[in-house]
């Protein structure tokens, strides 16, 4: 049972819900965006957000950074979902609605592993989750572009990938590493079988992007859409019950490997590698970038395997290569 109560203008949480498929949002900022429309709700509750002002949004803010303490990343995308809910779904054009400020994100260096540090950790590491870690190291994907690799977009003969929709929703090529050739035929032959499996069940259809599905009707069940890493069990899917007032059950489908499977894994792997550096599957595409470096890639052909839209997010990378400050020796070590 939740133990909260019920949110005040339920119906408006569904708004924010149909309109973001509208929209062809991802899932991820439709949970989002409905959340933190749930938490603005219920934080000026019962007043309803016609009635409130720019000063309300900036108190809502105000309460997250000092006494939830979110980052300002975090701050800015609550920020983004009180305007969608305000643009899109109320369609209210206020001028204040603009002068909410955003907060500024500050850039961290990322945390990079030695290529020794690497092996430990992989060493650790078995199965599926292994695999999914080893390809993230071995081709700069992030985590979810690993999960949501399909078995078409896998080319072993060329010793390529091809990464759908990215971030951006951008498409892009990256390298298949000759050591993860035969793991990933041993996870495909694994894959296909419980693809076949569940077609002789009445079952096989995997969820398609951009409505593919209706225009290409048997595409779902076809072997060349499923994923190279399917989940151990078939669910329901939560983006197909229609109106969610209705609250009607989804197609039944086998999705791809949870996310936090292979961050619980990589967690554990790093504890028992005793790693002293915080360690994430995202930790492994940072470490790919920098070793491309050290191995003297150039900064744009590594800008092209990562994704980055712009060259100046790729350049991090070089401050993390540069040995005690920008490779300057200390005078300490000239001391005789």
């Amino acid at each position: 049972m939740d133990p909260r109560p019920p949110p005040p203008y339920p119906d408006l949480l569904d708004d924010v819900t149909e309109r973001a498929r509208r929209l062809a949002y991802s899932l991820r900022t439709e949970e989002a965006y409905r959340d933190w429309t749930r938490r603005f709700l219920e934080f000026h509750s019962p007043r309803h957000p016609k009635d409130l002002s720019a000063a309300h949004i900036e108190a809502f803010l105000t309460a997250l950074a000092v006494d939830r303490q979110v980052s300002p990343s975090t701050l800015n995308q609550a920020k983004s979902a009180l305007l969608f809910l305000y643009k899109e779904v109320l369609v209210i054009q206020l001028p204040w609605v603009q002068e909410v400020r955003s907060v500024a994100v500050t850039r961290r260096l990322p945390v990079v592993l030695t290529q020794t540090e690497v092996r430990l950790l992989l060493s650790q590491l078995s199965g599926p989750t292994g695999l999914v870690a080893s390809l993230l190291y071995g081709t700069g994907m992030r985590l979810l572009e690993g999960l949501r690799l399909r078995v078409k977009d896998v080319d072993f003969e060329r010793r390529e990938i091809i990464i759908r929709q990215g971030k951006g929703d951008k498409d892009r090529v990256t390298i298949l590493p000759d050591n993860l050739v035969e793991p990933l035929q041993t996870q495909l032959a694994q894959a296909r079988r419980l693809h076949f499996e569940d077609l002789a069940q009445g079952f096989g259809e995997v969820w398609l992007p951009n409505a593919l599905g209706l225009k290409y009707r048997s595409a779902g069940r076809s072997w060349a859409w499923q994923y190279v890493f399917p989940a151990a069990s078939r669910s329901r899917d939560p983006r197909e019950r229609g109106d969610t007032r209705g609250g009607q059950a989804g197609v039944e489908r086998r999705h791809h490997l949870h996310e936090q499977a292979v961050q619980k894994a990589v967690k554990v792997a790093a504890q028992e590698a005793r790693l002293t550096k915080p360690c994430t599957p995202h930790t492994l595409r940072h470490s790919f970038a920098t070793h491309l470096l050290q191995a003297g890639y150039d900064i744009r052909t590594i800008q092209e395997l990562l994704g980055h839209s712009d060259v100046a997010t790729t350049e991090i990378y070089t401050h993390v290569l540069n040995r005690g400050g920008r490779g300057v020796r200390s005078p300490l070590d000239g001391l005789g």
